[in-house]
């Protein structure tokens, strides 16, 4: 994973953010985390939050992947 060391920046903001956005999405980690610091009554707004989060991770993944296969003189 040589190259321009913003491309791979990038690529890794937008795979570690997709894989945490992902995990609190599809499991109750985050629940259970809210749930035991007292802060429960945040649970009803977590997909207004987590779901755009998760798509914009997951755009930045796919920019980062676009910009890396159009120069390939930096992979």
């Amino acid at each position: 994973m040589s190259g321009d060391p913003s491309e791979r920046r990038l690529l890794i903001t937008g795979i570690v953010g997709t894989v945490i956005a992902a995990l609190c999405c599809f499991t109750p980690v985050l629940a259970v985390l809210l749930g035991f610091v007292g802060l429960s009554a945040l649970l009803g707004w977590l997909d207004v939050v987590l779901l755009p989060a998760l798509a914009v991770f997951i755009g930045l993944t796919i920019y980062a992947l676009w910009r890396r296969q159009r120069n390939p003189r930096n992979s």
